[in-house]
C-alpha cells in the first residue's frame, strides 16, 4: 500500500443540514498536520440535496407506497407544483438568491401541505419580517416533503436523522443487520450510489465514518456495506459520540462484517494507530483504544498508554472539501432562540475538552469526553477563530463545549475585544452564580448572542440530589443577567428523575412559566430522564433511591438502563402537558394559565413556597 495513503472522512446521513458537523473538519486538519492525505465529505447534506430536488421529487413520487396520510395525499395532488418549487426553495434556503424572499413571503407561492396548518392557529408568521417569513414558509414546505418520505417512502427517514430507532440503545446488532441486508428503499439506493461515487472519486485506502448520534448509525453502516461490496480492499473505521457512549461493551463479531476497526474516545490518537497499522505489512502496528475482530472474536486493543493530545496543540479545523454555500438554513419555528440550531451556517469550535464541573449525577462523567477537562488559552482560541474566518468567510461561531466555564468565557471575550475580532457566537453554559450582569454584558460586547444551559428538574431538592451545583434562584439570576444584556437564553429541562413527585413536576412547570413570563428565558425543551450506564446514578443507585432492573446481556449497544423506585409515579403521563406548555410559552401564549390546566388528569396546585421572581 506504500507509505502514502489517502483517508476519506465521511459524515453519514442524517445530521444537521445547516452546518458541517464538527468531527470531520477537526480530524481532517489533524491528519493533514501529521502529513496524511485526508479528505472529507458530508453525505448527510448530499443526500438531502438529492432528495429535495426536481429529480428527487420525481423519484419520491415513483417510490410512494399506498398511504392514507394527509401529507401523502396532498403531495400526490401537487407533484408537479412541488417539482417546480423545490429547486428554487433550496436555492433560497442556501442563501444563494435572497431576492426570492419577496416571492416566498406571500402565502400561496409554495404548495401548502399539512405543515402549514400551524398557521391557522397563530399569527406569528404575520409578525415576522418578510425575509424571515419567507424562510419559515420555505422550511414548512421542506418539512412537508420530509413527511412524505417518512410516511410513504422510508419510515426510518427524518430531516435530521435516519434509522435512529434502530440504533437507540440497541442491545443487539440484529435489527440493523436485518435492515441493511433486506431493505432497498429509495434512500438506501441513494446512499449506496453516493458511496460508490465517492470511492471512485477519491480511491481511499481508509474510510473513517463518524457516528455522533443514533440517527446516523444506520447510515454509517449502510455506507460501510456499500464499500465492502464494491471496494473490498478499502479499510473502514467507525468512531464518534455514539460509539464512545454505547459500544464500549461491544462483543458481536458480526459488526465487523461491515467495518474493520471501531475506535473509542478522542479520534486523533486511535485513528493514527489505525493508519500506522494499515501501513505496516500484515497490520502489525500497535492499535490504541480500538476494537477489532481476531479469529472470530471481538478484541479490544488498549495499546500503549500515551499522554492525551492537549487541546491547545490541535490544529485549526479545516473545511476544505466542504462547499459551505450548499448548506441549508431552515426556520422550523419562529422562536428566535430555538431556530439557531437549524438556521445559519455556524463555524463549530470547541473551547475546551471535557466539562469543568463534571459532577452531575445523570451525566457520563466517567468517560474521557466529560471527565478530562483541558481548556485552550484565549489567545490560541482567537487565533483559531481568525483562521476559520479567513478560510470560511463566515463570522458566526457555535462553541460546542459540554459547558463553557465563566472564567474561560471571560478571558475569551477580553481577547476578542482586545483584538477587535468581530464575531457572533453562542455556546452551552451552566446557570451558575458566576454569570453576573457584569460578565454577561462583557460577553455581549464580545459578540455572544445566545446561551443554552441545563435547568434540568427546576426544583432545588432534585438539583441537589443530582449534584447539579446550582439552585433555581441562581439559575434565574444568571438567565436574567444574560437576557438583560440582550443574550437569548434556552433552558434544557428534565422530568422523571428518581424520586421526583407529581408536586415537583408541577412546581417545575410553574417556575418555567415564571421565567418565560419575566423574559429571563426565551426558549426551552423538556426531555425525559434516562439513566445511562456511565453516570454516577448508575454506579450508586441506592444513594438516589432507585433499583436497577435486570436486563439481558448486550452484545452491541449499551447505554440506557431500566430502573424502578419504591413509590414511583407514571412520569410519561406528564410528557404531553409539559411539552405543550413550553411550546406555547415559546410563542408568548398561555403565560397567564394555571400550571394544572396543561394536564388532562388531576395534579396538585403549585406550591406556595417555590421560588418567586
Amino acid at each position: 500500500m506504500g507509505q502514502r495513503m489517502k483517508v476519506l472522512l465521511i459524515t453519514p446521513p442524517m445530521t444537521q443540514l445547516n452546518s458541517p458537523y464538527a468531527a470531520t473538519p477537526m480530524l481532517t486538519a489533524f491528519l493533514r498536520s501529521r502529513g496524511i492525505d485526508a479528505v472529507q465529505e458530508d453525505l448527510s447534506l448530499e443526500l438531502a440535496l438529492r432528495l429535495f430536488s426536481k429529480k428527487g421529487i420525481r423519484a419520491m413520487a415513483g417510490a410512494i407506497r399506498r398511504s392514507r396520510k394527509p401529507s401523502v395525499r396532498f403531495f400526490q395532488l401537487r407533484v408537479s407544483e412541488s417539482e417546480e418549487a423545490v429547486d428554487l426553495t433550496i436555492r433560497f434556503l442556501q442563501g444563494r438568491d435572497p431576492s426570492l424572499a419577496h416571492r416566498f413571503a406571500r402565502r400561496g407561492s409554495l404548495p401548502e401541505g399539512p405543515r402549514f396548518e400551524v398557521l391557522r392557529h397563530s399569527d406569528l408568521d404575520r409578525q415576522m419580517e418578510p425575509q424571515d417569513r419567507a424562510k419559515y414558509y420555505a422550511s414548512l414546505f421542506i418539512d412537508d416533503l420530509a413527511d412524505v418520505i417518512h410516511d410513504a417512502v422510508d419510515p426510518r427517514f427524518e430531516l435530521s436523522r435516519y434509522g435512529g430507532k434502530l440504533a437507540a440503545s440497541a442491545p443487539s446488532f440484529d435489527p440493523i443487520r436485518e435492515s441493511l441486508e433486506h431493505s432497498s428503499t429509495l434512500i438506501d439506493r441513494m446512499i449506496d450510489r453516493m458511496t460508490r461515487e465517492l470511492c471512485r472519486k477519491h480511491r481511499p485506502a481508509l474510510v473513517a465514518l463518524t457516528a455522533p448520534f443514533p440517527g446516523n448509525v444506520y447510515g454509517a453502516f449502510r455506507i460501510a456495506r456499500a464499500i465492502k461490496k464494491g471496494f473490498p480492499r478499502t479499510r473502514i473505521v467507525l468512531g464518534g459520540g455514539y460509539v464512545n457512549t454505547e459500544l464500549r461493551d461491544l462483543s458481536d463479531p458480526v459488526v465487523f462484517d461491515y467495518v474493520d476497526y471501531i475506535t473509542l474516545d478522542d479520534g486523533e490518537s486511535a485513528l493514527l494507530s489505525v493508519i500506522d497499522s494499515i501501513k505496516r505489512k500484515g497490520g502489525r502496528g500497535i492499535l490504541r483504544q480500538t476494537f477489532v475482530r481476531e479469529q472470530g472474536h471481538v478484541v479490544f486493543k488498549s495499546g500503549r498508554r500515551t499522554p492525551a493530545i492537549l487541546h491547545r496543540q490541535l490544529p485549526v479545523p479545516s473545511f476544505e472539501g466542504l462547499d459551505l454555500s450548499k448548506y441549508i438554513s431552515v426556520c422550523e419555528m419562529p422562536n428566535p432562540m430555538h431556530r439557531l440550531w437549524s438556521d445559519g451556517c455556524w463555524n463549530k469550535l470547541m473551547l475546551a475538552h471535557g466539562c469543568y464541573w463534571r459532577k452531575c449525577g445523570f451525566c457520563d462523567t466517567c468517560l474521557d469526553y466529560i471527565g478530562r477537562y483541558d481548556p485552550a488559552p484565549a489567545s490560541v482560541l482567537v487565533d483559531r477563530i481568525e483562521a476559520m474566518i479567513r478560510e470560511t468567510g463566515r463570522r458566526g461561531f457555535h462553541f460546542v463545549d459540554e459547558a463553557a466555564s465563566p472564567a474561560l468565557l471571560r478571558s475569551l471575550a477580553r481577547e476578542l475585544l482586545r483584538r477587535k475580532t468581530a464575531i457572533a457566537w453562542w455556546c452551552n453554559i451552566r446557570f451558575e452564580k458566576a454569570f453576573t450582569p457584569e460578565l454577561a454584558s462583557l460577553l455581549a460586547r464580545a459578540g455572544c448572542v445566545a446561551v443554552t444551559g441545563g435547568l434540568e428538574a427546576a426544583v432545588d431538592r432534585l438539583l441537589k440530589l443530582v449534584n447539579k451545583g446550582i439552585t433555581v434562584a441562581q439559575a434565574a439570576h444568571a438567565a436574567r443577567a444574560f437576557s438583560e444584556a440582550g443574550i437569548l437564553v434556552h433552558a434544557y429541562l428534565m422530568y422523571g428523575l428518581p424520586t421526583q413527585t407529581a408536586q415537583e413536576t408541577v412546581d417545575a412547570l410553574e417556575i418555567v412559566r415564571r421565567l418565560f413570563d419575566a423574559g429571563y428565558i426565551q426558549s426551552a425543551e423538556w426531555l425525559r430522564f434516562a439513566l445511562t450506564v456511565h453516570s454516577p446514578l448508575a454506579r450508586d443507585p441506592e444513594r438516589y433511591g432507585i433499583r436497577l432492573l435486570p436486563v439481558s446481556r448486550a452484545t452491541f449497544a449499551r447505554n440506557e438502563i431500566p430502573w424502578e423506585e419504591n413509590k414511583g409515579i407514571d412520569h410519561s403521563r406528564f410528557a404531553f402537558g409539559l411539552r405543550k406548555a413550553v411550546y406555547n410559552f415559546m410563542h408568548g401564549a398561555g403565560l397567564e394559565r394555571d400550571a394544572r390546566s396543561w394536564f388532562d388528569f388531576d395534579v396538585p396546585r403549585p406550591s406556595k413556597k417555590i421560588w418567586r421572581i
